[in-house]
């Protein structure tokens, strides 16, 4: 039986798919075949022999040391699209908030408690609260995965101008895209025209700080910008200097800092994106299924570190390897198992840049001695056998 440790508090619907599939949780695990996590930092946690996977039941995996997972052969999974809905509502709603001082204006309100003269004070000093309607504006997505193509969608029904840009843009999100959105060359494309940014992109290397002091010279005054991606995306200092000379018309993020939190023009959430009871439910199954699926069967999908591969059993056993993505890997697998006269009954290889897995359904069990030959194999990460 596999077992498996949650280390943040998983909604039960996700603890119930993997009871349902006889893996057992077990929080005082100390070496678990896997990990349902959240947020939880693991960074400096030590992972046991046993570790297969780590779900991460959201979708940023920067709590993760992926590349250590990688190298280790442990397979880290997120719930991309899961919490879309969730994240996607949140984003209508910044853009109002963004438009007009809501906020600020509910909040003065509140200050007026006491008085008796609210109604008159009220309609005196409304005006400071004033702000454009979103209808006819342009809004410019730069990221159009699960949450960024609903977003376009939404707001093209509310009556914006949507012009989008994602270079990574996969087929299949292409196909989700509505038909007037508007295709951006580059991200200097929606800086220049644009009067809403929405920047919803993953948080690495190359985006990190992509919102500079130089992006947002590029940009319109007045220009409203939302992020509920990542905070890392935007240069704090750069966005505050902007928004003190006016060059940003307000900022609506979900990544409060130390600098942000009072700051004029900023409105942030307290992380509130995926914080919804749905949303939490399905990341929680979503995850517990990746995970379930792998330990199981072998199968990967969702995964940010490995090929996604799944495959339908046949045969008697199934043997799983991580490997590097060279040349003649599969050969060596094949030539120990013909030579054992073990016939293969199905198989799949598939690659992810330097890493690469292999499944293959064989007709005969095979024995640890067997296994321990095709785990020496040089640059194999991990061998496995269900």
């Amino acid at each position: 039986m596999f077992e498996i440790k949650t280390i943040n508090n998983i909604a039960q619907a996700g603890l119930d798919v993997l009871a349902a599939k006889g893996i057992a949780v077990k929080n005082e695990e100390t070496n678990p075949d896997g990990l349902l996590i959240r947020s939880a930092k693991l960074h400096d946690m030590t992972f046991g022999d046993r570790l297969l996977a780590i779900a991460r039941a959201g979708v940023g995996t920067d709590n993760v040391p992926v590349e250590r997972c990688t190298e280790k052969g442990v397979v880290v999974f997120n719930t991309a699209g899961a919490n879309a809905q969730a994240v996607v509502e949140l984003a209508i709603c910044s853009l109002v908030l963004a438009s007009r001082d809501v906020m600020g204006g509910a909040l003065w309100v509140k200050s007026l408690a006491g008085r008796d003269d609210v109604e008159a004070a009220v309609e005196a000093g409304k005006k400071a609260y004033v702000g454009p309607e979103i209808r006819g504006k342009k809004l410019g997505v730069i990221g159009l995965g699960a949450i960024g193509a609903r977003v376009a969608k939404s707001a093209l029904n509310l009556g914006m101008d949507v012009t989008g840009y994602d270079p990574y843009l996969s087929v299949e999100a292409a196909w989700h895209l509505h038909s007037d959105v508007k295709h951006a060359e580059d991200a200097a494309a929606i800086y220049r025209t644009c009067d809403y940014i929405l920047v919803q992109v993953h948080h690495n290397e190359k985006t990190h700080h992509m919102l500079d002091a130089a992006a947002i010279d590029q940009m319109k005054d007045g220009v409203r910008i939302i992020n509920l991606a990542r905070g890392g995306l935007v240069d704090e200092d750069a966005m505050l200097a902007a928004l003190a000379s006016g060059k940003v018309a307000r900022y609506v993020t979900d990544f409060p800092s130390a600098k942000l939190a009072g700051a004029p023009g900023v409105v942030a959430f307290p992380h509130l994106g995926a914080s919804t009871p749905e949303s939490e439910e399905k990341c929680a199954i979503m995850a517990a299924q990746e995970l379930a699926d792998y330990l199981l069967n072998g199968n990967i999908h969702n995964s940010v570190n490995m090929p996604e591969l799944t495959l339908e059993r046949a045969g008697v056993c199934r043997l799983c390897a991580i490997h590097d993505n060279i040349p003649r890997m599969l050969n060596s697998f094949l030539d120990i198992i013909g030579g054992e006269n073990i016939n293969v009954e199905h198989m799949q290889n598939k690659a992810r840049g330097p890493i690469a897995y292999t499944v293959i359904d064989l007709g005969s069990p095979i024995g640890p001695e067997l296994i321990a030959r095709i785990a020496a194999v040089p640059h194999v990460h991990r061998v496995r056998v269900l």
